[in-house]
């Protein structure tokens, strides 16, 4: 998965730290955001469609800030800054998930109503799920990667010892 320099190229890079935070926030504005927009949409009322907007541009918003700097980190990574070869299919998802979230503006400069526009948003955040589930399985990986190379750095020091 990851080589030994990269490892170590992951583990020097700053934007290693900020996705690990920003991904969790972004999880938790997901939440919220969606909890608002089903919300909404269940009611049928027009009830709480200023909640579930805001909501919708605070997720924009986020997952904006982790494509660019999960840019900067690959470029740190793999010395590319989007779709390198080792990142591709992540990338991929990533890239659908932020053309779906940003199907929200072309939704309201088009006049969609505030229903159709909600909708929209529900598929998104589908796509987001999918993604998200991409880099917590590449997280799980990355980590088996990175337990197994410390035993073996261990027991390669052991022996030396």
């Amino acid at each position: 998965m990851y080589t030994p320099d990269q490892l170590a190229r992951r583990e020097r890079s700053k934007w290693t730290r900020v996705q690990i935070i920003l991904a969790p926030i972004q999880f938790i504005a997901f939440l919220i955001s969606f909890g608002l927009v089903i919300r909404y949409l269940y009611l049928g009322t027009g009830d709480g469609y200023w909640a579930a907007t805001i909501s919708i541009w605070v997720k924009i918003s986020l997952i904006w800030a982790l494509t660019i700097t999960g840019m900067l980190w690959e470029y740190d990574m793999y010395d590319h800054y989007f779709m390198a070869k080792e990142f591709f299919w992540e990338d991929l998802g990533n890239l659908i998930a932020i053309l779906t979230h940003n199907a929200y503006f072309v939704a309201k400069w088009v006049g969609a109503d505030e229903s159709t526009v909600m909708w929209v948003m529900v598929f998104a955040y589908i796509t987001y799920l999918f993604n998200a589930a991409q880099f917590v399985v590449r997280g799980i990986r990355s980590g088996r990667q990175r337990r197994a190379l410390q035993q073996s750095a261990n027991a390669q020091s052991a022996v030396r010892s």
